[in-house]
């Protein structure tokens, strides 16, 4: 089971992001033998915890919840370049 979400996660990771860095979500399904459909969920779902995990992680490192929006603003902004 871990191995296949392992393989899933490598899989998609490039999604995250946004727009796909690489194949299509066409590409990714016949990869992974799933449906273009069945990719797109697992994408969203795999961004949805990033972004829980990333809210997670930031609210550990400032003083106030309020701080949160503003400092993953600034990680982004510091990201882009």
């Amino acid at each position: 089971m871990r191995e296949g979400k392992e393989r899933l996660f490598d899989r998609l990771k490039g999604f995250l992001g946004g727009a796909a860095a690489g194949a299509p979500y066409s590409q990714a399904a016949a990869d992974l033998g799933m449906t273009e459909a069945a990719v797109k969920m697992a994408v969203h779902r795999l961004r949805r915890q990033y972004r829980r995990l990333l809210r997670a992680r930031i609210a550990q490192t400032v003083a106030s919840p309020e701080e949160i929006d503003d400092e993953i603003r600034h990680l982004f902004n510091a990201l882009e370049g």
